[in-house]
């Protein structure tokens, strides 16, 4: 048994019929690198059953502690079934990308059985309406409890089922048998939940040690001016009240060479500056045309990898996070893309100054009965409606490889990700790259984004008002 730490806890409080606490993606592949040229649904089943040892969120299931006494557990699941978790559907004719979204939407929207480990795979045939992909393509939508994994160790369980070759010689082979694990009595979790509390002092006592000196870090930066405290405040948008169990889903793929020459025209500006930028200048298109576009700027929420990397295929969440400001209040892309890189720069520097792991590990600290009945009066009074949270949005950023990856022979064309939402927080945008390509998608609220493809013209709009003010040309416009 692995305990659940409090941060990964958090997201199983959160989860509601409304919603449901995971993340995933839209990976598409190509078959004509298989044997046959075809892809058979027993041939992913196979390939997905032959990796199943490479990462432990395949297996493992959630177990409560009565009265919520104590953060939950992971066991192995020993009524694991394969067939359960991989499903496979066909889009109606003609197959194109809106009705792929549409299904993702509502594949998403659907919150995960808790009972059994907390993941999907649904393959979706019938994609040869999509422009640019080659006849057969075949989709994977996935759905991975954020209890379980965050954006980086995401990445891991996608390692765990992709090579670099179509068909390698060789998989690393599972230490030995596997079995799954009897589920702990009641009396059990009560006695461990005892013990926890019985240590906790002393695990306090020591992040509270380690809290001194980056408290001293922090004081000494800003007497010496190394940075300045900010203080963001989101204005209240239409992103910003209790959600819908509804969800839409969109995506816009760019040139990552093209992003990196825009990089170029701001001193220190980093791809993510102009992720946020592209977002930034999005949202400023959209609220614009709803006649709704704040006079200040909205805020992102930006999470930060704190993960090492003896942990890189450990299960959970190990991030903490920064704001941003979006500059949706300038018109100028370029100086939007300035004063992003500023904002990200400074608040950075803070996160650096008192160490981004730290302010994850309070979290550990407070008690799971007081989290769990605060996530669900936050959401039973409605309080989404009434409370500002300290960003408009949330963008998170995975870097990928850039070589191609195949899945049962089949290559990964693209992938797009998909992101929870909640009340008070009605917008994600996943960004992944992969080779050459990076992919910025939005899920959202059917009530807070009604026309979801518009929202992707807006995210295109942005990217192409970008290289026009940087004078930049994308691959293909170059050839």
């Amino acid at each position: 048994m692995q305990q659940l730490t409090g941060q990964d806890a958090s997201f199983f409080y959160m989860e509601t019929p409304r919603t449901p606490m995971h993340i995933g993606g839209i990976m598409i592949y190509d078959p004509s690198t298989t044997r046959t040229g075809k892809q058979g649904f027993k041939d992913i089943l196979r390939a997905i059953e032959e990796r199943l040892h490479l990462a432990r969120t395949f297996r493992q299931k959630l177990v409560e502690v009565p009265f919520n006494m104590d953060h939950p557990y992971w066991i192995e699941d020993k009524d694991f079934d394969l067939e359960y978790h991989v499903r496979h559907i066909r889009l109606p004719e003609p197959g194109d990308w809106r009705q792929l979204c549409i299904q993702a939407a509502r594949l998403h929207s659907r919150p995960l059985d808790l009972t059994r480990p907390l993941w999907e795979f649904t393959v979706v045939e019938g994609l040869d309406a999509i422009p640019g992909l080659p006849n057969g393509c075949y989709a994977i939508v996935s759905k991975v409890h954020h209890a379980g994994i965050d954006g980086v160790s995401g990445v891991d369980l996608i390692e765990a089922i992709h090579d670099l070759e179509p068909y390698p010689e060789k998989t690393r082979p599972a230490a030995g048998p596997w079995r799954g694990e009897r589920h702990p009595n009641p009396l059990e979790l009560i006695i461990r939940a005892q013990i926890n509390t019985f240590t906790q002092p002393w695990r306090f006592a020591e992040v509270l040690a380690r809290s001194v000196p980056a408290l001293g870090r922090l004081g000494q930066g800003l007497a010496r001016r190394e940075f300045e405290a900010t203080s963001l405040v989101p204005p209240r948008t239409r992103f910003n009240r209790v959600v819908s169990a509804h969800r839409v889903v969109e995506s816009r793929q760019f040139d990552l060479q093209a992003v990196r020459a825009i990089k170029a025209h701001v001193d220190g500006a980093t791809v993510n500056d102009v992720v946020l930028t592209i977002c930034g200048g999005a949202l400023r298109r959209y609220l614009e045309a709803k006649h709704e576009l704040p006079d200040d700027p909205m805020v992102a929420m930006a999470p930060i990898s704190v993960r090492s990397q003896d942990q890189k295929n450990a299960m959970g969440n190990q991030v903490s996070a920064m704001t941003v400001a979006l500059g949706t209040h300038l018109a100028n892309p370029l100086e939007r893309l300035d004063a992003v890189h500023r904002s990200a720069a400074a608040s950075k520097e803070m996160s650096n100054a008192v160490g981004a792991k730290l302010l994850t590990d309070y979290s550990q600290f407070i008690p799971s009965t007081t989290a769990a009945l605060a996530a669900r009066a936050y959401t039973q009074l409605g309080l989404g409606d009434q409370m500002n949270l300290p960003f408009n949005c949330v963008i998170t950023n995975v870097p990928g490889p850039q070589v191609p990856l195949y899945c049962a022979g089949a290559r990964l064309v693209t992938q797009h990700g998909l992101g929870p939402i909640y009340d008070g927080m009605g917008l994600i945008f996943p960004v992944f790259s992969y080779c050459g390509h990076i992919n910025i998608s939005i899920t959202s609220c059917r009530e807070m984004i009604p026309e979801p493809e518009f929202f992707a013209q807006c995210l295109q709009g942005s990217f192409d008002e970008l290289k026009e003010a940087c004078g930049v040309e994308s691959a293909a416009e170059a050839s």
